[in-house]
């Protein structure tokens, strides 16, 4: 296992939705942004990368419970599972490479994060 803390949090899906109201560039900046800031922190693993599929599970420290966990997590994981791909720390983020995930959540109003725990599974 494998633990990737990505500080703050992301856009979530609203934020997303807007961006894209205002045009795609808008969106895909957003999106390239999103991606740089949990690329940057996956540079902590080093080289490693998973050999074999993956089960995840995001941890999200909001500081407070003003958004929906689905508002949260729908832009979120995409934007995690897009940027590791990217980062080559997963093979893609398909059927075949992440089986499953699981969210848990939690409020710290100090330090807001994402933790994401990367397991290779059989």
């Amino acid at each position: 296992m494998v633990k990737i803390i990505i500080r703050g949090t992301l856009p979530g899906l609203n934020e997303m939705i807007e961006a894209y109201k205002h045009g795609a560039c808008e969106g895909t900046r957003l999106k390239r942004r999103s991606e740089t800031v949990v690329m940057h922190a996956a540079r902590r693993l080093g080289k490693w990368r998973a050999e074999k599929p993956v089960y995840m599970i995001y941890h999200w420290y909001e500081p407070n419970k003003n958004r929906d966990k689905d508002n949260i997590t729908g832009y979120g994981r995409k934007v995690i599972q897009d940027a590791l791909v990217k980062a080559k720390i997963i093979r893609d983020d398909g059927w075949n490479d992440i089986v499953g995930y699981d969210d848990k959540f939690g409020i710290d109003s100090k330090n807001p994060r994402i933790v994401v725990e990367i397991f290779e599974v059989e």
